[in-house]
């Protein structure tokens, strides 16, 4: 039989340098491991390497690829954690010797009343930190979605599901593709302006919005979604003020086959009804070599808004298609390339002017359109201890608006004014180098990036006869930066994490003003830090401090004399304390604070023309707290939970005007959320069904006491039943069980919004079919 060896102990070699520890407790003591993420070969040659032991294996081992393992643990607990799940086990063959096997295959007789044996835990791979990482070792605040079946089958599924599972995350509720993501309490405005978002949406490597609103990308055949929480200038660079929003695609399978098949449909209460389906196709070309993965959805979301006549008039449609190739062209280099596109279109807005009700007068119709296209290549291999990755993305944004402005726009000049087009369209060119490897117990990531974000304005005022451009706004934004992280262990079980980025941004903005074009520019250069203290006692626990900064480039605003005012930059830093657990049977428990100030804070506000413009508002700060687990109480039975507080208030006002109500707009004060789940058979069908609740407390509107409004205090329901039966899904699901009608956002018609009060109802119960096959 063939045998080879991995390494043999430093120690046999007769060195004298030192004295090691007899081998058998070196072998059984708990000392502290850390083996970078790569293929598993690679990974089991540098446990043996650093833990001075012999590791043989039988045979080739399978070509897959491990997360890091880091903390303090055995040299068999090390073994056991890399081989989770690839049918391969690790037998100690000696005081300082390992032998690697096959599983056998064994068929145990029948044992009555005999719990199963508790599986190895599957360390979560987070990879939203430029290079793949532990969730367990990962000093940071970062939540991680892994999608149901259901869910990834599923083109309603979107932000809005994200959010609803998790701590932190908020969503206005202006509609789908027009809606601002906030994270952490870091919210500037619930308007939709010119400002630079201050949460960045990520597909797989690159950027996929700069300053647009949230294109709301359906969640099909995602394999989950990683949020980071706070700054992140030290890795993403300008405008990453609130966190990461990143979407983790399957990608190419590149030696197996398949097709997904799925449909359904759904209907509201005093609503219509709608449709979905989508497919996944996944073919290999040259087995293990090249492969192609294409998916494609489509769905109708039904409308519950009746507008005069106009029944049910803003239900929404959405058609999606991506198309993955990838190529290994050499041993240990990959190659992928993702054409994305997305179109979605609302045919109506979905606010009212009485609160609990689901109509309005009669209006002209408010359409929206969010389309999205985008392009992106990715390399990714290494040489020698080195890994390597770049990524190219472009990507094509337009979001365009139809306001009826027969009420409220007189003072802009126009006689008789029926409707305002905003017509916006964005241009992000991202770019990342990066490398990573390891320098002795040193982890080190490095990388350079450079950044191109078009984005242009145009609102048209139309009469019964004639037109006024109102606005006319064009800005190109550069960032160009290098990027560096360090991790060095300090003892067995603390360790250091550190980084920066050093940066020079700049920004060229052309505006219309009175009939003529004039152009501001800003530039600025700096560096934005992270530094973090990680504690991992065992291999179950981690405990952490972390410092993260953040910088946003100034915009400009037009001035009451019609003159261009620039802005300064938002400069944010955070310090918070975060605490996370491994429990046993899957669960876990989280537990973070953290404290943000926030200078300078940049936001849109309404004019009293209806449009919108951008204005140093002053300093804030804010403090937070937030916890969540997932408690497994018995065989088939779960229990999720998390809660959110967050405190985020103007500390000293640059408004001009007084302020009574500080609070940070959009943020609510306080979330709860629970779920129990239940996975049971029928017949010899797999099933489960999952309750949930989350209440989401008082949120303001604005600073300005003639813009503010109450909103929030709501409760979200939901009532989940699957069955998988072979091949076969089937998915049931309820929302709003309750039929509640609260107020979930304040705003709709800009013109309107000062001369009459305005409410976005919740959607009212909605009971959704999906099936699905796969071949």
């Amino acid at each position: 039989m063939r045998r080879s060896w991995a390494c043999v102990s430093a120690v046999v070699l007769g060195l004298g340098v030192w004295s090691s520890p007899p081998a058998e407790a070196r072998a059984s003591r708990r000392q502290h491991i850390d083996v970078s993420a790569g293929s598993l070969t690679d990974a089991i040659a540098e446990l043996a390497r650093e833990a001075q032991v012999s590791i043989g294996t039988e045979g080739g081992l399978p070509q897959v690829h491990t997360s890091r393992v880091h903390g303090a643990m055995t040299i068999g607990e090390a073994l056991r954690r890399l081989l989770a799940g690839t049918g391969y086990i690790a037998r100690q063959v000696g005081e300082t010797a390992w032998r690697i096997e096959r599983v056998p295959v064994t068929v145990a007789p029948p044992v009555a009343n005999l719990p199963p044996p508790e599986a190895t835990p599957v360390p979560i791979l987070v990879t939203a930190t430029k290079q793949p990482l532990d969730l367990l070792s990962l000093p940071a605040a970062v939540s991680v979605a892994q999608l149901t079946d259901s869910q990834k089958h599923d083109p309603g599924s979107a932000s809005a599901t994200i959010s609803s599972q998790l701590e932190g995350l908020a969503l206005t509720s202006l509609g789908a593709g027009r809606n601002r993501m906030f994270l952490r309490g870091i919210a500037d405005s619930a308007f939709s302006g010119e400002s630079q978002s201050t949460v960045a949406v990520v597909l797989d490597e690159s950027r996929l919005t700069y300053s647009a609103p949230d294109p709301d990308i359906r969640l099909v055949d995602i394999e989950r979604v990683e949020v980071l929480k706070g700054p992140q200038g030290s890795l993403y660079g300008t405008g990453a003020l609130g966190g990461i929003y990143r979407l983790v695609a399957h990608q190419v399978d590149l030696n197996d086959a398949s097709l997904t098949l799925s449909g359904g449909g759904s209907a509201v209460m005093h609503g219509d009804v709608g449709y979905e389906g989508a497919a996944v196709a996944n073919l290999p070309l040259i087995r293990g070599t090249a492969g192609l993965r294409v998916v494609g959805y489509q769905s109708k979301e039904p409308g519950w808004i009746d507008t005069g006549a106009r029944k049910d008039s803003n239900s929404t449609h959405v058609s999606g298609l991506r198309v993955m190739a990838s190529l290994v062209p050499a041993s240990g280099w990959r190659l992928d390339l993702t054409g994305f596109g997305q179109w979605l279109g609302a045919k109506d807005s979905g606010y009212v002017y009485t609160a609990g009700s689901y109509s309005r007068p009669d209006q002209i119709a408010e359409p929206h359109d969010n389309d999205l296209r985008h392009l992106a290549g990715r390399l990714s291999g290494g040489f020698g201890n080195i890994d390597a990755m770049l990524a190219v993305a472009m990507t094509w944004h337009d979001v365009n608006d139809l306001l009826d402005a027969t009420i409220g726009a007189e003072s802009l000049g126009l006689s008789g004014p029926q409707t305002l087009l905003n017509e916006r369209t964005f241009r992000v060119w991202d770019n990342d180098l990066r490398l990573r490897g390891r320098l002795g117990s040193l982890n080190w990531l490095a990388g350079l990036s450079h950044l191109e974000a078009r984005q242009e304005l145009v609102a048209t005022l139309e009469g019964a006869s004639d037109q006024l451009i109102a606005d006319d706004d064009q800005r190109l934004s550069h960032d160009t930066a290098a990027y560096f992280n360090l991790t060095l262990p300090v003892t067995s079980t603390l360790s250091l994490d550190g980084g920066a980025r050093l940066f020079a941004s700049s920004v060229r903005e052309t505006r219309l003003v009175a009939s003529e074009r004039v152009t501001r520019g800003q530039h600025k250069t700096g560096m934005t830090p992270s530094l973090a203290v990680a504690w991992q006692p065992n291999a179950s626990r981690l405990i952490y401090l972390r410092y993260g900064s953040a910088f946003r480039q100034g915009g400009s605003d037009i001035t009451d004399n019609g003159t261009i005012e620039t802005l300064k930059g938002d400069e944010l830093a955070s310090i918070e304390a975060g605490w996370r657990e491994r429990l046993p049977g899957g669960g876990h428990l989280e537990l973070s604070a953290w404290y943000t100030r926030w200078e300078d804070v940049q936001s849109d506000v309404l004019d009293a023309s209806g449009l919108i413009e951008t204005t140093n508002a002053g300093v804030a700060r804010i403090i937070g707290v937030e916890g969540s687990a997932g408690i497994v109480l018995a065989p088939g039975w779960r229990i999720d939970a998390g809660a959110n507080y967050t405190s985020a208030l103007l500390t000293r006002s640059a408004l001009g005007y007084e302020v009574h109500d500080r609070h940070l707009p959009v943020v609510p004060e306080y979330t709860v959320r629970g779920a129990v789940r239940h996975d049971f058979a029928i017949g010899t069908a797999d099933a489960w069904v999952r309750a949930s609740l989350r209440y989401i407390g008082p949120s303001r509107m604005s600073f300005d006491t003639e813009l503010d409004r109450q909103m929030g205090k709501l409760l979200e329901s939901t009532l989940e039943v699957h069955a998988a039966l072979g091949p076969w899904d089937l998915g049931l699901q309820a929302q709003n069980l309750f039929a509640d009608k609260n107020n979930t956002f304040a705003f709709g018609n800009p013109f309107r919004y000062r001369t009459m009060p305005q409410y976005t109802p919740q959607r009212p119960l909605t009971v959704s079919l999906m099936m699905s096959r796969s071949f």
